[in-house]
């Protein structure tokens, strides 16, 4: 299945908000939120997208041949190519009532599975979303993340319950969630976390052998809590410009945050980092690792995926990311991932 099938499939049974665009760059939906648009005017949504084609790749040819390998080994776990399945929750209502929470991680979690990735899972004000979500990850053997909301404590104990039957091998929080529209005034309360309550939050997973990761992440600042509150990984994220307008990309700020973290060697040991916002193909999965992260997500096409192809919607689209990355890795003279270093782009 071609990536133009899946669109041309998805454009079908996409509600009225999402238009299957060739390529997801927040401009056609913009604000429109329910919907996969953005907070505010929607510039921050598109700014993550321009940012990153603003990063030139380096070729160079003079270099051993040979064939790319993609794998990474993190979270101890090894998986076929740098790349997740970013976390989608209530897709029904902001993508088309096709699946709801329940079917669409039935078809995203064993999916990616098979393509040798792992999916992120949504949650929601419904907790029949988390429910759904680590059901689908307990079926597929634990080989998913569920993403929790920055609820409250006992919320947060509930929630880890179901991660902890879900057999997941990690468990993200996406504290940038705090601002969204939807999650205001509720009961039970969500919201911003300190470094001490959020190292109290990690400390419960860690205690259930469970990785922590905290998504939501734009300056040094940020990062550097997170590492003091004890998180395996961090997610640069901003949401997908949904919680906050005029941000800066993603692409802006990972470099500083991976040099914060890393100093200017990686390490294959301490904190790693992850980053999504407007990441559109191989290339730029490229350009993120050499930039410092070591991985990437990408949600909102994944959603495209399945509601074009369903299974064979998110394996191909998984393998034409992975071609992607491998053949940039070839003409750029990395045959491994960690030999992608930031010589081989210009900002």
């Amino acid at each position: 299945m071609t990536f133009q099938e899946i669109l041309d499939s998805a454009r079908t049974c996409l509600g009225p908000y999402c238009k299957g665009c060739p390529v997801c760059n927040g401009r056609a939906c913009k604000n429109q939120m329910p919907g996969p648009g953005a907070k505010g005017v929607g510039d921050t949504a598109i700014r993550n997208y321009d940012k990153w084609l603003e990063v030139r790749v380096n070729m160079d040819t003079l270099c051993p041949n040979g064939e790319p390998d993609t794998s990474l080994e993190i979270f101890g776990r090894s998986f076929k190519y740098p790349i997740f399945a970013g976390p989608v929750g209530a897709v029904n209502l902001h993508y088309g009532d096709k699946y709801n929470d329940m079917e669409y991680n039935d078809i995203l979690v064993p999916a990616c599975a098979k393509a040798g990735i792992a999916a992120f899972t949504g949650d929601g004000t419904d907790p029949k979303v988390m429910e759904a979500a680590t059901a689908a990850i307990k079926k597929a053997g634990g080989l998913g993340i569920p993403t929790v909301k920055p609820w409250n404590k006992e919320t947060v104990e509930e929630k880890l319950r179901l991660v902890e039957e879900s057999g997941a091998f990690a468990v993200a929080m996406d504290v940038d969630a705090a601002g969204l529209p939807f999650l205001k005034n509720l009961t039970p309360p969500a919201g911003r976390k300190s470094t001490e309550e959020l190292a109290e939050i990690v400390e419960g997973f860690r205690k259930k052998n469970i990785q922590f990761i905290v998504k939501g992440i734009m300056t040094v600042k940020g990062a550097l809590k997170a590492k003091e509150a004890g998180a395996a990984a961090i997610i640069v994220s901003n949401h997908g410009g949904r919680v906050l307008d005029q941000c800066p990309a993603t692409a802006e700020v990972l470099c500083e945050i991976a040099k914060a973290v890393k100093g200017d060697k990686a390490s294959s040991d301490g904190m790693k980092i992850l980053v999504d916002g407007g990441i559109r193909s191989g290339v730029e999965v490229f350009k993120a690792l050499a930039m410092g992260a070591d991985a990437v997500l990408i949600a909102r096409p994944y959603v495209t995926a399945v509601y074009g192809g369903a299974e064979e919607g998110v394996i191909s689209y998984t393998e034409k990311l992975g071609a992607e990355l491998s053949d940039t890795m070839a003409m750029c003279g990395a045959l491994r991932l960690d030999e992608i270093s930031r010589d081989m782009v210009r900002l």
